[in-house]
């Protein structure tokens, strides 16, 4: 089986790739049958030499491989035709900029495994970046905040070289007493407590965040349980929310009171009720003053995300009266840090644990028949038509959605 890492073409330039030179090497030392092909690449977060110096071949030979592993959108007029491509696809929940894509892919008989839909037995995902996400967009948040208040000025996570540079910079700021929210206990969520855990910050209960003052900055995390409740008065939880998101509604507002920061690592789901709405950041209790939207839902749960921004400009305003963007050090704004491509800020250390996940989970499942159905659940193509399991995206493809 010949694997070929693709160059990453998409605008704006990403530097990740699913398999570093380690990783490469270790693919090649446990599948004897395995052979690894790198295609050469100026932007990548690894020099072509990187590869080299391990033995790895680099050549522009693509056409010759089985199994073409890339990580974001592969350009159209890129697509090889009759071959397996690995890549976020960015079609499975019908993103209209991408349905050229997806029909580009039928119409070349392509056999189209997406990233997001890569999943156990259990039907979890396992392989993302959703970890790396939480930790620069949750040092991106404090980074914002410093900004906004005129308090430090901390150097821009892509100028910096790992996680551990991150937090060595977030251990230097003296805050004053904040309170700092952080929603989700996913990947994203727990990496961005990562983040608070290694700067020290002293983390508080749900009861001591709503009803304590402190003479430090102090945080507090809350999952779906915790910011929704039942609309008809039971007490719920969080499997049931997941499972019925229309019977609850937001109970996040008390959190808004008190939160100076807010951190957004949630997962929003299809019927769920919003966290905080434009009327709600209208209200004269609340305090929220900075957001780093990692989930990045726009127009949606986080009512301040009305656009995402971008690493080259990161940060924008809202003006909750009149619900529009304005220059976010103004004081009346909400600072708003909504970056829709977290991870390639950390691109070695992204690739690194993508890596890692990829050759646990994933490549197994060439050697061994796919015993696990891990190709079969992530595969959305074949012989030129969706698979059965992706059968919903039809319309989508066909323009009737």
């Amino acid at each position: 089986m010949k694997f070929g890492i693709i160059r990453e073409r998409k605008n704006p330039p990403d530097k990740r790739v699913v398999l570093s030179p380690k990783a490469c090497q270790k693919v090649l030392k446990t599948h004897s049958k395995a052979h690894l092909i790198v295609e050469p690449s100026p932007i990548r977060a690894y020099a072509d030499d990187d590869y080299k110096q391990l033995g790895i071949t680099v050549a522009s030979e693509m056409d010759n491989c089985d199994v073409l592993l890339g990580v974001k959108e592969v350009p159209i007029d890129s697509l090889i035709p009759n071959k397996k491509y690995f890549f976020f696809s960015h079609t499975i929940k019908k993103q209209p900029y991408n349905r050229d894509l997806l029909r580009a892919i039928l119409e070349r008989n392509i056999e189209m495994y997406d990233h997001e839909v890569i999943t156990n037995k259990l039907e979890q995902r396992v392989v993302a970046f959703g970890r790396y996400a939480g930790i620069v967009g949750a040092y991106n948040g404090f980074r914002t905040y410093g900004l906004k208040f005129g308090l430090f000025s901390l150097p821009k996570a892509s100028d910096l070289p790992d996680q551990p540079a991150l937090i060595a910079e977030l251990k230097k700021l003296r805050l004053p007493s904040i309170k700092v929210l952080l929603s989700g206990r996913g990947r994203v969520g727990n990496g961005s407590r990562e983040m608070l855990d290694g700067m020290g910050m002293r983390r508080v209960s749900v009861a001591e965040y709503l009803e304590e003052t402190f003479n430090e900055p102090v945080y507090c995390q809350i999952d779906a349980a915790e910011y929704n409740k039942r609309k008809d008065g039971v007490r719920g939880n969080k499997a049931n929310f997941f499972a019925n998101p229309e019977e609850y509604k937001s109970n996040f507002f008390r959190f808004a009171k008190v939160t100076d920061f807010y951190i957004a690592g949630h997962f929003f789901g299809q019927g769920s009720p919003y966290l905080f709405t434009r009327e709600d950041a209208k209200h004269q209790d609340f305090k929220i003053r900075v957001v780093a939207d990692i989930s990045c839902d726009i127009d949606g749960p986080v009512a301040s995300t009305i656009r995402p921004s971008t690493i080259a400009d990161p940060i924008y305003g809202y003006d909750p009266l009149t619900e529009s963007e304005i220059d976010f050090k103004t004081p009346e704004a909400i600072a708003v840090m909504a970056v829709d491509n977290l991870p390639c800020e950390l691109p070695r250390d992204a690739s690194e644990g993508f890596g890692e996940a990829f050759i646990k989970n994933v490549i197994p499942a060439f050697f061994n028949e796919d015993k696990d159905g891990v190709l079969e659940r992530a595969r959305m193509t074949q012989n030129g038509k969706l698979t059965e399991r992706y059968s919903y995206l039809q319309d989508y493809v066909d323009g009737k959605e």
